[in-house]
């Protein structure tokens, strides 16, 4: 029953399509590495049943050719009692003669014994070994299949590590992608001009407000020429030409000229 069993799975195993298994598993190099594993456990459990079968096989053999010896040896024991038996009675010994053909007798007997052994050993023997043909053809399909599975193994390793060196290549080129704005260059980028958008901002603002200071500056100076010159035209003095100074804004000597039409 336990070589049945085994043969039996050998015969499953080596019949099994490892790419339909692969194609249902969601972890082809997890099951191929299970898969690896069972089929070395049975290889190596089918090797020690047929070393067994082979071993009870060669024990059959070994008493069948002994048993074919025996024949051989009786039957020439046989013949040399019988040759020995016509000696005897030729010179007139019958006695002799008599004992002498009654061992041969006794030879021929277990020649006929060892010879029915022998036969009735031939049927087993010839089963035997055709069951140790079959186990060993099936133990080859296994290792064979073993083989095939070590090298899919094998070969979906080098895959899984090719496809994960490219992606990490990939990767590492779009990090240092300068025109992707997803990458790390384009960030950094996008960082920058805002750093520089900002700094101009500011070189703006501090300009705008330099510019102001300089307008209050001159409206100050203009002011300060006026005050100067009403001093000197209630003490009597003249003004200046008109132009030499900085002058007025033309919206202020609009007013002022409204103003003189009342005088």
């Amino acid at each position: 029953m336990v070589k049945q069993s085994i043969f039996g799975r050998m015969a499953q195993l080596a019949k099994a399509n490892i790419n339909s298994l692969l194609d249902q598993a969601e972890d082809p190099q997890k099951m191929l590495d299970q898969m690896v594993r069972d089929y070395t456990n049975n290889i190596a459990e089918a090797e020690s049943a047929v070393a067994q079968t082979i071993g009870n096989l060669r024990m059959l053999q070994d008493d069948y050719n002994e048993d074919v010896k025996n024949a051989q040896d009786w039957g020439n024991k046989a013949l040399a009692a019988s040759r020995k038996a016509d000696e005897y009675r030729s010179g007139g010994n019958v006695a002799d003669a008599e004992k002498f053909d009654n061992l041969a007798k006794v030879a021929l007997q277990r020649q006929i014994a060892s010879e029915n052994e022998a036969k009735s050993a031939e049927p087993s023997i010839a089963s035997q070994s055709e069951v140790v043909d079959k186990l060993k053809h099936g133990l080859d399909q296994m290792k064979g299949k073993l083989n095939e599975l070590t090298s899919k193994r094998n070969e979906l390793v080098a895959r899984s590590k090719t496809a994960a060196a490219q992606t990490q290549v990939h990767d590492a080129l779009k990090s240092i992608d300068i025109m992707d704005p997803t990458s790390e260059v384009g960030r950094f980028e996008e960082k920058i001009r805002r750093e520089e958008a900002k700094v101009r901002g500011q070189q703006e603002l501090a300009a705008s407000s330099l510019d102001a200071q300089f307008n209050q500056l001159e409206d100050l100076g203009e002011q300060t020429e006026i005050e100067a010159r009403l001093a000197a035209l209630k003490s009597g003095g003249t003004t200046q030409a008109i132009g030499a100074g900085s002058g007025a804004s033309a919206a202020r000597s609009a007013v002022d000229d409204a103003d003189f039409d009342k005088l």
